[in-house]
Parts: structure tokens; sequence; C-alpha cells
């Protein structure tokens, strides 16, 4: 049965009346008026707050506990060498590799021979070396090994421009590789103007720091033609 409007207000209004005198005895709306009056509380002063400084300083670097008690590493200077280069010159051909010559090995021992009697007429203040020459000396690349001994000893510590003067006194300058230790630029031009083949036998005489003497015994050229180089030398 459904219950009619009028009675269900009565009771709500009932209802709303019962809650309200038990809000009464509770003192709620006197609390809630009390709230409203009382004042808002003041706000807390502001700190003085003192401007940061920032500051640098300099602190010891913090090393592992496997090295605290060590001293600090020494560091030493690398000197690099810059690139030596020669002026450009003419550029020759490379001799066809074809049309290579080999020399004998008895040809070639004579020529080295022919050199050991010359070298033995040089000045012996200065040093001096026998160096046979072989077909990448003379065609190919052109590249010219020193003897690495005698280059640790009497040579500079770098790369550097080394000279070679022949018997003539015409002079012909060479790129010198340090740690290669051998002529690289320069020595295609000189054993090209020399006509150089494989067997020829050259003496390096070293008369100034950076300065060789050539002298240059044929594989091909006789006996007594080698006798008179090795006389004029010594006089």
């Amino acid at each position: 049965m459904v219950m009619s409007k009028v009675k269900y207000e009565a009771i709500r209004q009932q209802r709303m009346e019962e809650n309200k005198r038990k809000l009464e005895q509770l003192h709620l709306p006197l609390l809630s008026q009390a709230l409203q009056k009382a004042s808002s509380p003041k706000p807390s002063p502001m700190k003085n707050v003192k401007p940061r400084i920032i500051r640098t300083e300099l602190v010891p670097v913090r090393r592992s506990g496997r090295f605290a008690n060590k001293p600090a590493p020494h560091y030493k200077e690398v000197i690099f060498n810059e690139r030596v280069h020669l002026p450009r010159r003419i550029v020759y051909p490379k001799r066809g590799l074809s049309n290579r010559v080999y020399a004998s090995d008895e040809a070639r021992e004579s020529a080295i021979q022919k050199a050991e009697k010359l070298e033995s007429t040089l000045e012996g203040d200065h040093p001096s070396f026998i160096r046979s020459m072989l077909p990448s000396h003379v065609t190919g690349g052109f590249w010219l090994g020193l003897q690495s001994a005698f280059c640790k000893r009497h040579l500079p510590r770098r790369d550097d421009i080394v000279t070679l003067i022949d018997e003539q006194g015409d002079e012909w300058p060479t790129v010198y590789l340090f740690r290669k230790t051998g002529l690289s630029g320069g020595w295609k031009k000189f054993a090209v103007d020399h006509e150089l083949v494989d067997g020829d036998a050259l003496v390096f005489h070293l008369i100034q720091p950076t300065v060789f003497k050539i002298y240059i015994t044929r594989v091909n050229s006789s006996a007594e033609e080698n006798v008179t180089e090795a006389s004029d030398v010594s006089s």
C-alpha cells in the first residue's frame, strides 16, 4: 500500500525536529557560530634567509685505495717528428720490372770485394759501410734500407734530409726515415741519374752528420777500372 504524500511529509518533518534537538543537545550550533566569529590566525613572520655564497676551492683528487699511498704518476713529454718533404722535382718514369737485369752471385761478390778495397783507402776518422744494390733498390719502388746499427749509432734520431754527394761533387738530397732506417724520397733520382743496376756496390762515407760521400763500384766494370778508381780516391 502506497503511503500518502501528506503522511510522508509529516514523518519527514518529525525526523527533522528530532535531529535538530539532538544537535542542540550536543551544542554543535554554538560551536559553528564560535568558529565563524573567530579571527583567522596571524601569519608567521618570514625568516631572514642569508644569501647563498658560491665559492670554489681546490681539493685533492680522490684516488683508489690501491694507489693512495703511491706517488703521483709522472707524465713524459712526447715529441712527434714532423714529416720531411723534398722540393718537387721532375718525375721520372718507372723502370720496367720486366726489363730487370739480375747480377750473378759471382759478379755481385766481385763488386763487393772491389768496394771493400776502395773503402780501405778512405779516411778512418769518418765511419762508412757498403751496400750492395738489389732490384728493389734500383727499380720499382726505389727504397733503400741502410744498416740499422750504423743508423742508430751515427745518424739523427728523427726524420731528416740526408745529402748524397757523388765522386764528381754533385749533390742529391734524400729523405731519411728514422724509424725505417732507410732512404725514401730523392733516392730514385740518385739511382736513375747514376744508372745503378742490381749488383752494384756503393760505399757510404759519412763525412758530415747528414752528408754521405758515395763511391760506386760497378758490377760489370773490369778489375783494372776499379783499381784505378781506388787509387784515385786514395790520392
